[in-house]
């Protein structure tokens, strides 16, 4: 029974998140063939006051501008 833990800053909307968590499933079942009543998925979103990097908390560097939280790239 996989069991796949993702941890997000928060800010993504509830679509974003469900599309995560289908696109999470389909990588799983294709790569493993679990069963798909099986596959759990979890994601977790933390705020970005409690997320912090080099002692700045990501709502800091959000404040600063040195986050772009459109960006397609890596987030936290």
């Amino acid at each position: 029974m996989p069991q796949v833990a993702i941890t997000l800053a928060e800010g993504r909307t509830p679509e974003q998140i469900r599309e995560l968590i289908h696109e999470v499933h389909g990588a799983v079942l294709r790569t493993v063939h679990a069963r798909p009543e099986y596959i759990r998925v979890v994601v977790h979103e933390v705020p970005r006051t409690h997320w912090a990097t080099g002692d700045v908390t990501l709502t800091e560097l959000d404040a600063a501008g040195a986050l772009d939280p459109t960006a397609h790239e890596e987030q936290s």
